[in-house]
């Protein structure tokens, strides 16, 4: 990594995370990992999984680690102000994602330039875990699209099933006992070139961040053995639906007795 995209970064620390953390991620789980082949050997590319838990960083980690690349996430701005776990992301080469900002194109520039000193990074394009009842990838935001049309690095698309059990979402005790199964599968780069040299309108980057979604969530569906819905789970247009339903289960005048109430 060039030292302008990460200025903390430091290879021995990088070195450091080589020989401790593979042997303890690999203790924590059993893997059934395939299509590693996909992820190029160098180069910038982009990892996209789809997020289950918070347990499924390790196993992507490692997935890319042994594929012979050396993975650098997208992490939330705040977990780089944690005292200790900050300084520890930016000497290893992660990357925070300030999403504070209104301008799209700024929140990525680090990575856009990771990538382009030959960088592998694990973008989420969910952006946090699935919200999706069943566990399957839910609408996705643009980053992922925006990062591979603005440098020209492929999106290996990735699914893996099995990281929910070891510690589900929401959850802070992992279950390491017995080991559970995590599977793994990469496919091939998603085909962008539709999208390629287009302006980076709202409805390029939408449609381009389907097709990402698409080969994950088909990847996903041969892990699982069983068909993906039609239509990815949208949170937003479920939070409105919830409201609407609340609105129309108020008694009658219920909400203007409420605001005719003295304070």
């Amino acid at each position: 990594m060039s030292e302008r995209a990460n200025p903390g970064y430091s290879p021995a620390w990088r070195r450091g995370t080589e020989i401790v953390l593979p042997p303890l991620i690999r203790a924590a789980m059993k893997r059934d990992w395939h299509g590693q082949e996909h992820i190029p050997r160098e180069g910038g590319v982009i990892i996209a999984p789809n997020h289950l838990s918070y347990a499924d960083w390790a196993a992507v980690a490692l997935f890319t680690y042994q594929a012979g690349r050396y993975p650098a996430f997208l992490i939330k701005a705040p977990v780089f102000d944690v005292k200790l776990v900050g300084p520890f992301l930016h000497r290893v080469g992660q990357l925070p994602v300030n999403r504070g900002q209104t301008d799209a194109a700024l929140v990525l520039k680090d990575s856009e330039r990771s990538l382009r000193a030959g960088e592998c990074l694990i973008v989420y394009p969910e952006g946090t875990a699935t919200r999706d009842p069943a566990l399957w990838p839910m609408v996705a935001r643009t980053g992922v699209a925006r990062l591979a049309l603005t440098t020209g690095a492929p999106v290996i698309p990735l699914a893996h099933w099995g990281a929910q059990v070891i510690l589900p979402y929401g959850s802070k005790r992992p279950q390491l006992v017995p080991r559970h199964m995590v599977r793994m599968l990469a496919g091939p780069p998603v085909d962008l070139s539709a999208y390629e040299g287009q302006p980076l309108s709202r409805e390029v980057l939408r449609a381009a961040t389907a097709a990402v979604m698409a080969d994950i969530t088909a990847l996903l569906a041969q892990l699982r053995g069983e068909p993906a819905p039609a239509v990815p789970f949208d949170p937003a247009a479920a939070r409105r639906a919830r409201a609407a339903a609340a609105r129309q289960a108020e008694p009658p005048g219920d909400g203007q007795s409420r605001k005719a109430a003295p304070t």
